[in-house]
């Protein structure tokens, strides 16, 4: 990773802001800057100097993870030791902070702690974010380590259609899925497991459960795994026995807006635009309503990033970011239904990093 240009870049938007420095507390930008992966630190970064605060538990850690900043070792809260470190530099007079991820109560204890004449005027609220903006645009090393990610989640779900079966409970595919991850490299999951059978297939967020799969119905399985700290994402919905008229008619109209959106993601489309080639299929079909959620949302090394692929929003695709398609419909005591890919926005349109089988799969 190229932390230097990572920290030459949120220089110039530290400049154009007119700060002096800026506090980053959030662990997943530290990351994005520094390489440090420990879950106790803060980074102070001026025009000149970067220093990362952590605490005694990380000092071998630290040594090694991080090249872009000089490292100090502290008793206290690192974020307060970052923000005396940032009052002290020559020329300091503001130093921002993001409130996205600093709480009333830490402004109040970090004003405390600087000397009088700073308390009033030296903390200054970030007008928009500074590192989301970077973080947006993945770059050739982030894609590498997320298409490999997206890759052996496509690998975990062509394992489990051989455990798949009724009878089975929900929590036994999860832990399968969870333990081949683990074998595969994963250091861990994205977020909990969902497997969601028969009706519980209607939750759009029904993590696994002792429930046991059914005789005949759908099995919606969404997952994603972390592979040197950035995620993955995709959901596939299969269905046991033979499905119903409806339930295939819903599955069809499903699997055609989730193309749809695909197709319509590019660098210079609105997410607006995106989430309306989904919906609008649905809502030809009369399913619209039972659409309860979002098309999608970026990914990296948080799970929900921005941008937000939703109903009117405006934020226009860029080459470089990395969202989910995921539209799905959802009848309560009845079914549910979501298919999901993760994909990259290039040049010339989007290119789908989960190439697992979309096509209604019967087992």
């Amino acid at each position: 990773m190229d932390y230097a240009r990572r920290i030459g870049l949120l220089r110039r938007r530290i400049t154009k802001a007119g700060l002096t420095g800026l506090l980053v507390t959030h662990l997943p930008d530290i990351r994005y800057l520094s390489g440090f992966t420990g879950s106790s630190a803060a980074l102070a970064v001026t025009r000149r100097s970067v220093r990362l605060f952590t605490d005694g538990r990380y000092r071998a850690q630290a040594a090694e993870e991080v090249k872009s900043a000089q490292v100090e070792i502290v008793t206290g809260p690192p974020a307060v030791a970052a923000v005396l470190w940032l009052a002290a530099q020559p020329g300091a007079e503001f130093a921002g902070f993001d409130p996205m991820h600093t709480t009333v109560a830490d402004l109040s204890r970090f004003r405390a702690e600087l000397p009088s004449r700073f308390r009033r005027t030296f903390l200054a609220v970030l007008a928009a974010p500074l590192i989301e903006p970077l973080r947006l645009i993945k770059d050739q090393d982030e894609l590498k380590l997320m298409t490999r990610a997206a890759l052996i989640g496509c690998e975990l779900f062509e394992h489990i259609l051989n455990i798949i079966r009724p009878g089975v409970q929900e929590i036994e595919i999860a832990a399968e899925l969870e333990h081949q991850a683990r074998l595969k490299g994963a250091e861990g999951m994205s977020f909990e497991t969902i497997v969601a059978s028969g009706e519980r297939s209607a939750l759009p967020h029904g993590k696994a459960t002792t429930a046991t799969l059914p005789r005949r119905g759908f099995v919606t399985l969404d997952f994603g795994i972390i592979r040197e700290g950035y995620c993955s994402d995709m959901t596939r919905t299969v269905c046991l026995g033979n499905p119903k008229a409806e339930e295939r008619s819903a599955y069809e109209a499903v699997l055609e807006a989730q193309e749809s959106a695909v197709a319509a993601v590019a660098a210079g489309v609105s997410c607006g635009d995106v989430d309306e080639a989904a919906r609008s299929i649905l809502r030809r079909v009369g399913m619209a309503d039972a659409f309860s959620h979002s098309t999608g949302h970026g990914v990296g090394l948080e799970i929900h990033e921005s941008p937000r692929v939703g109903a009117g929003q405006k934020t226009r695709l860029q080459t470089g970011m990395v969202v989910t398609i995921e539209p799905g419909v959802y009848w309560p005591g009845k079914f549910g239904i979501r298919i999901e890919d993760m994909v990259v926005v290039t040049k010339t349109g989007g290119q789908v990093l989960t190439p697992a089988p979309k096509a209604l799969i019967e087992l």
